[in-house]
């Protein structure tokens, strides 16, 4: 299978390459770029963990600190991975969304034990922190990175899309599927789109395509990766 993968340039890389263990090709033609915000050293002291919803945030944040010595709070597989490669020692993975970290946080860490510090770019699906804040923690959020969203979409993917040349799309968040969708009609492609299959990795995103006729449109059982690749099958 041929696969239009959509992510940032880095995390486009990171699941192209779990494709080919996976025996499918990509195309690779990011929606969005990451733009780090440059500052101060982030100051950790009194933080019991970092919660970390991307793996753009890890990025980001080893820009701002030399610190690896806090525990990392990870949403997912590909966000822990980075922060344990960036050489943080406690790292754990809640294996969902916002509302499954939320959920994995209340049971490793104590509300009297420290601040907890919510890493993120602008834009942050679902309420981390009113999740936390209800269940007697304190949360910090600290604005590292935006996502900048391409104009138009990129040349790769009209021309793959035009020859028929991939069969599934990979959209990771509400913008991404926007874009997708604006980008398609600019260049004039909804009339390609009724042989690709699209994997959303959530309702919200998957809401966006709702203008388009595509041949399926396939949302994971766990806002993940690993749940979005098993959809490939």
């Amino acid at each position: 299978m041929r696969v239009l993968v959509t992510r940032p340039l880095d995390d486009s890389l990171e699941t192209a390459a779990r494709l080919r263990e996976l025996g499918h090709d990509s195309v690779i033609a990011p929606l969005l770029s990451i733009e780090y915000r440059d500052g101060d050293e982030i100051a950790l002291d009194g933080v019991q963990a970092i919660l970390a919803t991307s793996a753009n945030g890890i990025r980001a944040l080893v820009r701002r600190t030399p610190r690896r010595d806090v525990a990392v709070y990870a949403v997912g597989q590909q966000s822990a991975e980075e922060a344990r490669a960036a050489g943080f020692t406690e790292v754990r993975n809640a294996e969902g969304g916002s509302t499954a970290l939320a959920e994995a946080t209340a049971q490793w860490a104590k509300a009297e034990g420290g601040a907890l510090l919510h890493i993120s770019g602008t834009d942050v699906a679902g309420d981390l922190a009113g999740a936390l804040t209800a269940k007697g923690f304190t949360v910090s959020r600290e604005t590292l990175y935006e996502a900048v969203a391409a104009e138009g979409l990129p040349g790769a993917a009209q021309r793959a899309i035009r020859s028929g040349n991939v069969d599934t799309v990979l959209l990771f968040s509400s913008r991404s599927a926007q874009s997708f969708v604006d980008g398609i009609k600019a260049a004039g492609l909804k009339h390609a789109c009724g042989n690709l299959i699209v994997i959303a990795i959530s309702k919200a995103a998957a809401e966006p395509l709702a203008d388009i006729t595509f041949k399926d449109v396939r949302i994971p059982a766990r806002p993940n990766q690993d749940a979005m690749l098993a959809l490939l099958s």
